[in-house]
């Protein structure tokens, strides 16, 4: 099986910085704590990576963990995101993107950027949350027929489901 980077093709599509329509904090009323620590991803479209992210860890530390997601331009779940992750058993029901200035007044204990627009784009989040960058490539980046996106999507979940389960092992 191919690298996700081998799947890639040049692309100068930037996605624009965070769009001021967006109200600060509108979640955070909605939101009750649990006790359990608060992690947030954030990629450029909540449509993929952070959505996949938030399954994931939903899926195998809701013990430990509370996991949301966000977009730095929300562009709705992609058809592929919900496809492979239901391949795992994990059903995107009701996963809509979400922008991250919604989030921007909730505590939390990690935030993960998943790309660098998004660790750039990133805003300050009260009470000096743990941030690490896991930059991982957007597979909806790939270029050629279905199947070799679907791989691309694969692979990407393959490579978070890695790190949430060792981010587990370490944050639990």
């Amino acid at each position: 099986m191919p690298s996700l980077s081998d799947l890639f093709k040049n692309d100068t599509n930037i996605p624009k910085p965070i769009d001021s329509k967006h109200e600060k904090g509108s979640l955070e009323e909605s939101i009750p704590s649990s006790g359990k620590k608060r992690v947030l991803f954030i990629c450029t479209g909540n449509s993929v990576r952070s959505q996949m992210a938030e399954a994931l860890l939903k899926s195998l530390g809701a013990e430990h963990f509370e996991a949301y997601s966000a977009g730095i331009t929300p562009a709705g779940v992609h058809r592929l995101t919900k496809q492979v992750m239901g391949e795992i058993g994990i059903s995107m029901e009701g996963h809509q993107s979400q922008h991250v200035n919604e989030y921007a007044d909730m505590d939390f204990d990690y935030v993960i950027p998943l790309c660098e627009v998004a660790a750039l784009s990133c805003p300050d989040f009260p009470g000096s949350p743990h941030r690490i960058n896991w930059y991982i490539d957007d597979p909806i980046r790939v270029f050629g027929d279905d199947e070799r996106k679907l791989m691309a999507f694969r692979i990407t979940r393959n490579i978070l489901k890695n790190k949430i389960h060792t981010f587990i092992q370490e944050n639990s």
